[in-house]
Formats: structure tokens, C-alpha cells, sequence
């Protein structure tokens, strides 16, 4: 199934993780996505096996941002190699990139350079920490400028408490969602206009805008958020509990007077309906340590399975705390979409879907992530080039 994207030409230049992804996300959604990398490929092709200490033959992470691409490594630093580059881009439709703006500079491949290329053009970069101010060339990988630069960790940290360590990708990705929506946008603009235009998107940006209820309050207000416990929560109808075995599972009452009633019927404790400290909104946060030091007493007397269906039941709204191995075995996650089938050379793999379907143009991962410059002659020769030619490029190390 060929997906939403069908008909789209993507290059991508980028490294490691959130323009990759972005470029991975069209991919599954039908667009054709070339990927040129250095004779040396991209550093996140490698970076997984060193860092596990694994002996394994397969980089999972590398293949979910890559799969279903196509492969060209080309040596930029020669001018045949940036004139391959440019010969690409002037027939795409869209260009990402997450290098960092001296790079783009000294390959020529700035918006500047390139609009005059392919009017049409959606060039998409992704940064840091934007393409304005003092630090625009400044390393960062989302563990940086996401999770602590931009204040992530720093509202999921209680006082005291050292900070929590970042899974990986996690302001990756979400800053790749967030190029695929500005891109596809601008496609649509394109649409009407007939003119590309650049998108930008940042892991710092992203970040704020993904704790932007807690920025905003301080902008709005004035107050600083504080990283709590459930012990201050400001309402302990929505925090974590344990049951009996030390399954975590979470209450979701963010409407507590509604929601109140539903959980006292579930608990058997209509008494506590009568109880001034725990009857309003107001009176459950001022005496919040009380209430949890309470249900904790209650919760712990039964097993989750026992639970599960009580709070069902008695209309309590409520999740699991589930490990990984957990969601792999949930019915739900399969029936969402979560995982797909990709096709293999000897059969197919179930990895992670990409977070989004379509009812009228579903789409299918194609093939799974390429080998360093898999497609290098393939494309070569769609550019018009013969094998002579590529035997040149070949002698003069413009690709491998």
C-alpha cells in the first residue's frame, strides 16, 4: 500500500536521530526517501552495538528511523558530491536536514542556496536550538536541549531528587512528529501557491511547547511549577497507587467531586463522602498526604486483577503501569496499530508502526532500513549518469 505520501521525493541529510525519523515517518507513509550519508555513513548506524555491549547482527533503533529508504553515500567535501546533492534536491520535494548551520554553509546547502534550485522546494531544518541567536551552531543531541536545557526533567524531578535519566529519543521523536506536520503543511501551502518555503523546528522549542502548560502558567501567571510527589499531589484521584503485589497502576479522576462518588462505591467507603477533610476538590488537596496514606492502605489489601474489574465496574477511570514487556503482551496495543509487519529479506519483522493512520490512503513499510549506500548506483543511473561515469566517482572517492 503505497500511503498518503505516494508520489513525494524526499532527501534527507541528517545524522542520528530527529530529522532521520522525520524522514523515516514519510517513508511509511509512501514518500520515495533518499538518504545521503558520508563514505562513512550515518554515526547512528554503529552507535548501538558499542553502547549495548551487545553482539548482535541488527541496530533496532536505527532501523525503525530509517526503514524503507534508500541509501546514497556521497562524499560532500568533493564538488561532484555536493553537485550529486544538488542534482537530487533540485528534483525533490522536499529537502531535511538536521546539520548544523556552519555545515549547511560549507556544503552550500542552506535554504538560500537551494530555493533558487527548486522553487518548490520544502526545505525543513531541524536544530538545537533554532536557526537565530549567539548558539546556533551549538552540539546538542535531545538529551540536551529537549529533556534538560529546555526543562523537561527539570518538572518531573522532585526537590532533592537527582534527575531522572532520558530514554532514548524521546525529544527526538517527538520533534520529528513535529517536522512531518510542518512539512506536510507546507506541501499543502504548496498546493495553492506553487511555491515551497523553509520549515524549522527545534529540540528546544519542541521541548517547552511538550511542558508548555507549566511555561505558560509562569508566563500567565507568574508561578512557578513545582515537580511533586504523590504525596502533594494537588489531587490524589489522579496519581499512582500499588496493589497488593506492588503492581503501579494510576487513577485517572482529574474531575474529582465527579468523580469522587465512582471511587468511594469502588472502595467500599461511603463514609468518607461525610469526612470534611476529603468531601471537596479543596479539602482532598490541603489534606492530599492524608488521602494517599489512606488509599494506599486500601489498595494494597487486593491484587490489581481484583481491582481491575471493580473500578470497571463502579466507572473509575484508571491505567496500568506497564513495562515494556507488558505492552508487547497488551491486546489494545495491538489493536491500535502499535506494532507492523516489515518486510525482511527472508520473511518480515514486527517492529514499532509510526503513530498515525489513514482510512482512505493506508500506507505499508516498504523494506526495512538499507545498508550504507545500498541505492548509490541505482539512484545514480535514475540521474541520468551511465556506468562509466559512476566508475569515475567511484575512482575519485566521491562514493565508496
Amino acid at each position: 500500500m503505497p500511503g498518503p505520501l505516494e508520489g513525494i521525493r524526499v532527501v534527507e541529510l541528517g545524522f542520528w536521530v530527529a530529522a532521520p525519523a522525520a524522514g523515516g515517518i514519510m517513508a511509511d507513509w509512501g514518500a520515495d526517501v533518499i538518504k545521503i550519508e558520508p563514505p562513512e555513513g550515518d554515526p547512528f548506524r554503529g552507535l548501538f552495538l558499542k553502547s549495548a555491549g551487545l553482539e548482535v547482527p541488527i541496530n533496532p533503533p536505527f532501523e525503525l528511523d530509517n526503514r524503507g529508504k534508500r541509501s546514497i553515500a556521497l562524499n560532500l567535501e568533493t564538488d561532484d558530491g555536493r553537485g550529486i546533492a544538488r542534482e537530487l534536491i533540485k528534483r525533490a520535494d522536499v529537502f531535511v536536514t538536521n546539520l548544523r548551520a556552519k555545515a549547511l554553509i560549507q556544503f552550500a546547502m542552506r535554504y538560500e542556496d537551494l530555493r533558487e534550485l527548486n522553487p518548490r522546494l520544502v526545505y525543513c531544518h531541524v536544530t538545537g536550538y533554532g536557526s537565530r541567536g549567539a548558539e546556533i551552531n551549538r552540539a546538542a543531541y535531545d538529551v540536551g536541549a529537549f529533556w534538560s536545557r529546555a526543562g523537561v526533567v527539570s518538572t518531573l524531578t522532585p526537590a532533592g531528587q537527582e534527575p531522572a535519566t532520558q530514554r532514548g529519543a524521546m525529544g527526538d521523536h517527538t520533534t520529528a512528529i513535529t517536522a512531518t506536520s510542518a512539512i506536510c503543511a507546507a506541501l499543502v501551502a504548496r498546493g495553492k501557491t506553487g511555491q515551497g518555503q523553509k520549515v524549522e523546528t527545534s529540540l528546544m522549542r519542541v521541548g517547552g511547547y511538550f511542558i508548555g502548560w507549566d511555561v505558560n502558567i509562569r508566563l500567565r501567571l507568574g508561578v512557578p511549577t513545582v515537580a511533586g510527589t504523590r504525596h502533594t499531589t494537588p489531587n490524589p484521584l489522579i496519581t499512582s497507587y500499588h496493589d497488593s503485589n506492588g503492581k503501579w497502576f494510576w487513577l485517572l479522576g482529574l474531575q474529582g467531586d465527579r468523580m469522587w462518588p465512582d471511587v468511594l462505591r469502588a472502595i467500599a467507603r461511603p463514609d468518607l463522602d461525610h469526612d470534611a477533610r476529603f468531601n471537596s476538590m479543596t479539602a482532598r488537596r490541603e489534606n492530599a498526604a492524608a488521602l494517599v496514606d489512606l488509599l494506599d492502605s486500601i489498595f494494597t489489601q487486593k491484587t490489581l486483577a481484583e481491582w481491575a474489574p471493580i473500578f470497571d465496574r463502579e466507572n473509575v477511570w484508571w491505567a496500568p503501569v506497564q513495562t515494556t514487556e507488558d505492552l508487547l503482551e497488551d491486546p489494545q496495543a495491538r489493536a491500535a496499530g502499535l506494532f507492523v509487519k516489515v518486510p525482511t529479506a527472508d520473511g518480515e519483522a514486527e517492529m514499532v508502526a509510526t503513530p498515525c493512520d489513514f482510512g482512505g490512503t493506508p500506507w505499508a513499510p516498504s523494506a526495512m532500513a538499507p545498508e550504507l549506500g545500498q541505492h548509490s548506483e541505482e539512484i545514480l543511473l535514475e540521474l541520468g549518469l551511465d556506468w562509466e561515469e559512476i566508475g569515475r566517482l567511484k575512482e575519485a572517492h566521491v562514493i565508496p
